[in-house]
């Protein structure tokens, strides 16, 4: 091949963007190294995502657009991976024969040989997992001097919520050895990275398949290590958040003091329809055991509006809800059908006006919440692990605090990339809270 060049496109969620960079090892194994375009690769893989109709249709068009670059170049090997090649299989062949090969989740390890089969043989490949998911064997992903890194944990779920697909295409739950994670990120640090998130659909219940471990003791562990100064997670389920978890948090360096807890929704009816596993008096009570323990935390929230079945009365909930517990910021969705999963052919599927209404309504609410949380920072001091300049301005520099809040500043100094800085918070806004750098003070 002349050029040697790959590119990889990725759909999706952090897990995915984390296999992509792992992907990108194998190739460069090969000789191969990344380039900026599809016009100029060699290899173009799509990394996938099959949680929302919508994204496979956008994946849908993406193969489309490839085809006409093999029409060109017939030499382009042209890959489809993740959780939509584990969904549709050998069916992504006959809707685009110009696909040379599907890779399914949990399989990345295989890269690299079916590349090879197909400059041989120039035949339609398939590798899927299997239905039962596994933990992959280990990539790692290529050392390029990041600041911060995605660690995965666990692969799969055990979880089932009605309404998600993740099980039935990345397979049962596995936690990866408490060895191979540390080794990892002690890697990264003798590699100058200063922050780890951890991954996995459901961290808290790291080590469930293990022998004596779990999540509390990974996180001890990993704050041990020397040189990464910050360590955030995701996601958490409310169900599975013990006591030890939040312990280990409040008396760790370095674990981060931002809880993310996807509650989906405020009314029990709609969370039992939902099969999430716990009631609305049990998260409260965790809300309040987090708050204690922590009480600088921040905490954010994933919701679900227009669920099937859910009612005024369920959505009514929901807003009193958000207005008790307060959260420093909530990413909310439309519920959209997911064909596979058990929600899709529930009855009482709410019309999309509806939706949106509910959802505007409960943005608004929310907004007001953020800003007024965000408002109490006026002429407190945060620390912020610099990031670097801002998009739209290189004079104003941008960094987040430990409870996961974004903070711009006017660059003064000789601040750099991962160095620790205290802000004086003078402006806060809805999405970000903004300051003077205390020089003096470092």
């Amino acid at each position: 091949m002349k050029h040697n060049k790959y590119k990889i496109l990725t759909y999706g969620c952090q897990m995915n963007e984390s296999d992509s960079m792992r992907m990108g090892t194998q190739l460069e194994q090969l000789g191969f190294k990344e380039c900026s375009s599809m016009e100029q690769a060699d290899i173009i893989l799509l990394n996938t995502c099959c949680v929302r109709e919508s994204a496979e249709n956008k994946i849908y068009g993406k193969i489309g657009e490839i085809k006409h670059l093999k029409q060109d170049n017939p030499e382009i090997i042209f890959g489809v991976v993740g959780c939509m090649a584990q969904k549709e299989g050998e069916k992504l062949f006959k809707r685009a024969p110009h696909i040379d090969f599907v890779l399914g989740t949990n399989k990345i390890h295989e890269l690299n040989n079916v590349i090879n089969e197909i400059k041989m043989s120039r035949h339609h490949l398939t590798e899927l997992a299997p239905s039962d998911g596994g933990t992959p064997e280990e990539v790692l992903p290529p050392d390029r001097g990041d600041l911060s890194v995605w660690v995965p944990i666990t692969y799969g779920c055990n979880n089932f919520c009605t309404y998600c697909i993740v099980p039935y295409v990345r397979g049962r739950e596995h936690s990866r050895p408490m060895q191979a994670v540390i080794d990892e990120v002690k890697n990264y640090s003798k590699n100058g990275v200063k922050e780890i998130t951890l991954l996995g659909q459901n961290v808290n219940s790291y080590g469930k398949d293990l022998v004596n471990v779990d999540f509390a003791d990974l996180l001890y562990n990993l704050d041990k290590i020397d040189g990464i100064e910050r360590i955030r997670y995701m996601t958490s389920h409310p169900r599975d958040l013990n006591d030890k978890v939040i312990d280990t948090i409040k008396n760790s360096r370095h674990v981060c003091t931002h809880f993310h807890l996807p509650v989906q929704h405020g009314s029990d009816r709609i969370l039992k329809a939902m099969n999430r596993g716990y009631t609305i008096e049990y998260y409260r009570e965790l809300v309040e055991k987090v708050r204690t323990a922590v009480p600088d935390c921040s905490l954010t929230t994933d919701i679900i509006v227009g669920f099937p079945g859910e009612t005024e009365e369920d959505f009514s909930q929901m807003l009193n809800f958000i207005k008790d517990i307060r959260y420093d910021a909530a990413y909310t969705f439309l519920y959209s059908k997911r064909s596979g999963t058990p929600a899709a052919t529930m009855d009482n599927q709410v019309a999309e006006d509806v939706k949106k209404q509910r959802l505007n309504k409960l943005m608004s609410v929310q907004n007001n919440i953020s800003l007024s949380i965000n408002e109490t920072f006026v002429g407190k001091c945060v620390e912020v692990m610099v990031e670097g300049p801002s998009r739209t301005d290189a004079n104003v520099y941008t960094g987040r605090t430990s409870t996961n809040k974004i903070v711009l500043w006017q660059k003064e100094g000789q601040e750099k990339q991962g160095d620790l800085l205290t802000v004086k918070i003078t402006h806060p806004q809805t999405w970000i809270l903004k300051g003077e750098a205390q020089y003096d003070k470092q």
